[in-house]
């Protein structure tokens, strides 16, 4: 795991000395990602630069040291992930006539061989990992970027400057960017609108103009003298469409056995490693799946990492406790109090680099911080969710809406305004009197705005926003109305459980979950792997039918039954909580004065980004107890706090 940056410059005077100095901030930008070793490497005659930060887990010597030229002298190239089937990829190698002299154990030189054999797309469709690299082709003068067909590994890019300070600037993590002079840092209003929306800012968008994500399971190629970058895939989660096999008949238990078997051998493949190696548990049935096929495997105690908190009111820390008592793990466990979270909160913009409010960021960073005390590799169960159906808003896809679309909208609508007229709290005494749950205002608020969808992709949509028009607050802000079905084709042809599952793959799952992993891990140096995201785990997924992922009133079904074969059913049946962090009571406690510098209206009327009312009056009902807007004050925060860093 490590991390790169480098540029294509249109500047004449390209010279050694400067530029490799240009390279060494750029890249040394990027230590946490890569603290073992660094590397650089110019061509002055093609104006092209590569830095590489290193963290050494496979081939711990310099025959792994990056920048890495090919065999053949062509490709020179800047890696950053790991290829779980390199070894197996070698070995097919080694079968032909003309074998590779091999100088060291490395994936990368593993890929680069690859690339001379078969090509860049056909290597990359061989190859099982996550990733993201940049490749310059010396004789052909061709720039290629890739990433891996999930997202797990973040890769940013764009033109920027003019004349002869123009640069094609690529690199991990925007962090290098602020290093270039050719970098603008002009924000993006749009994104800013998206950004507030969803509370991260999705792919292929960034909050800078000009600079973008390169989308999951994409190459990029930039071709000498053409300043547009031709993008195409390699691999796409259309082309494994849901439930393509549905006329088959199944048989469960054959179903389970064959992804119990999928899921061995993907974590066998990931525990390769030669530093340390454990796992994120939560005490969730996708955490507690990866341990326990983990320790399965395993001669010695797993080392297992959790967190928790005094103050929430579900505490995952000890059901995680459980499942490791069980498994007999060698589990390490840590409680978060105000003080901790107030103390890292400030430093969330410099390790996320572009505005990003998912509040679990903190306990993502605190138990990264946990493992990397102990280990240099953890697996985490991320991706279950997206890839089994484990969320809320499929079960309401699959059993609500159906009966709720037949409903006419004018109706729905009209309901929803008399729900509307009724406060929060009017409802938290109507749910006291039938001893139902807390909250249950903020609950049923929510439920009343999402009534009056039209469609499956507007119920979605509305069940993922935090603010609901972030256009009428945003100055000068367009948010992108289609970017959730650019290039899906047949997406008609997906039920609405299935279709929200897709627009997550694509979008939430890269931009929210992977991103804040990826940025909490690698600040503290840490490497995560994600089985539930092997392509082929995904591709087998995909092809079941959908009640194999939700049954009844079951999520993750299937999912579940390969857990209870490892792990007692009484041990993991609950309701789903995931990390509970208590923002809503920090932010009228601990973190009240930082918030209220931040929110200062007449600081953010200069700043010129907001208009204030809306935000002011949440604030002032949240603080008064009138109102929980924990969600969209935080979205504010964020980019406030990322905006003045």
């Amino acid at each position: 795991m490590c991390g790169f940056s480098g540029y294509l410059s249109l500047n004449k005077e390209f010279h050694q000395d400067h530029e490799l100095q240009v390279l060494k901030r750029m890249t040394d930008a990027l230590q946490h990602r890569g603290p073992d070793d660094a590397g650089y490497w110019v061509d002055c005659q093609d104006r092209i630069a590569l830095g590489h930060r290193r963290l050494s887990v496979l081939d711990l010597s310099q025959t792994g040291h990056q920048p890495m030229v090919s065999p053949n002298a062509i490709y020179v190239i800047a890696f950053n992930g790991e290829i779980y089937n390199h070894l197996r990829l070698r070995n097919e190698l080694d079968s032909f006539e003309i074998k590779p002299k091999w100088k060291g154990t490395s994936d990368t030189e593993t890929l680069l061989c690859c690339f001379e054999k078969w090509g860049i797309e056909k290597t990359l469709k061989k190859c099982e990992g996550m990733f993201s690299f940049a490749l310059w082709n010396r004789q052909t003068k061709e720039l290629h970027l890739g990433r891996d067909r999930l997202g797990e590994k973040p890769l940013y890019y764009g033109w920027q400057g003019s004349g002869s300070r123009r640069s094609f600037i690529f690199a991990s993590e925007l962090k290098a960017f602020h290093k270039n002079d050719s970098f603008e840092k002009k924000i993006d209003r749009n994104s800013l609108s998206l950004y507030m929306r969803y509370s991260y800012v999705p792919s292929p968008f960034s909050i800078y103009e000009g600079i973008f994500k390169l989308p999951p399971g994409k190459i990029l190629k930039l071709c000498p003298n053409i300043s547009e970058p031709d993008i195409q895939s390699y691999w796409s989660l259309s082309d494994y469409t849901y439930g393509a096999e549905s006329a088959r008949d199944y048989d469960d238990s054959e179903i389970i056995d064959q992804l119990e078997l999928l899921l061995m051998n993907t974590i066998k493949d990931q525990m390769l490693s030669d530093v340390s190696l454990g796992a994120f548990l939560s005490g969730g049935v996708d955490s507690s799946v990866v341990v326990s096929l983990m320790q399965a495997q395993s001669e010695k105690k797993i080392e297992t990492f959790t967190i928790g908190f005094n103050e929430g009111e579900n505490n995952e820390a000890e059901h995680a406790r459980s499942i490791a008592n069980y498994l007999k793990t060698d589990h390490n466990e840590l409680y978060v109090t105000p003080a901790m979270s107030l103390d890292i909160i400030p430093n969330l913009p410099d390790i996320y680099d572009e505005p990003f409010a998912d509040s679990s960021q903190i306990p993502t960073f605190f138990v990264s911080q946990l493992a990397r005390k102990s280990v240099t590799v953890a697996l985490s169960g991320d991706g279950g969710d997206e890839v089994f159906g484990g969320y809320n808003r499929y079960m309401i896809a699959n059993n609500v809406w159906p009966y709720l679309s037949k409903i006419p909208v004018s109706a729905r609508d009209l309901f929803a305004k008399i729900i509307l007229t009724f406060p929060p709290k009017y409802w938290d005494k109507v749910g006291g009197i039938l001893n139902r749950t807390t909250n249950l205002g903020e609950i049923i608020h929510k439920g009343a705005r999402v009534l009056n969808a039209k469609s499956i992709e507007e119920l979605y949509i509305k069940l993922t926003s935090h603010w609901f028009d972030p256009d009428s607050f945003v100055i000068n802000g367009r948010e992108p109305r289609d970017f959730l079905k650019r290039n899906i084709p047949n997406i008609k042809s997906l039920n609405g459980p299935e279709m929200m599952m897709f627009f997550d793959m694509l979008n939430y799952l890269p931009g929210d979950i992977l991103t804040k992993v990826d940025r909490a891990a690698m600040s503290v140096s840490l490497e995560t792997r994600v089985p539930f995201l092997n392509h082929k785990v995904v591709e087998f997924s995909n092809a079941l039918p959908l009640n194999f992922k939700i049954r009844g009133k079951e999520s993750k079904w299937v999912l579940r039954q390969v857990l209870y074969r490892h792990v007692p059913r009484s041990l993991i049946e609950r309701p789903k909580s995931g990390f509970s962090v208590p923002i809503s009571r920090w932010l009228k406690g601990s973190l009240r004065e930082w918030a209220e510098d931040l929110l200062d209206a007449e600081k953010m009327e200069q700043e010129g980004f907001f208009k204030t009312e809306e935000i002011q009056t949440k604030w002032s009902e949240h603080i008064k107890g009138k109102r929980n807007w924990e969600h969209q004050l935080w979205n504010i925060l964020m980019f406030q706090s990322w905006l003045r860093k």
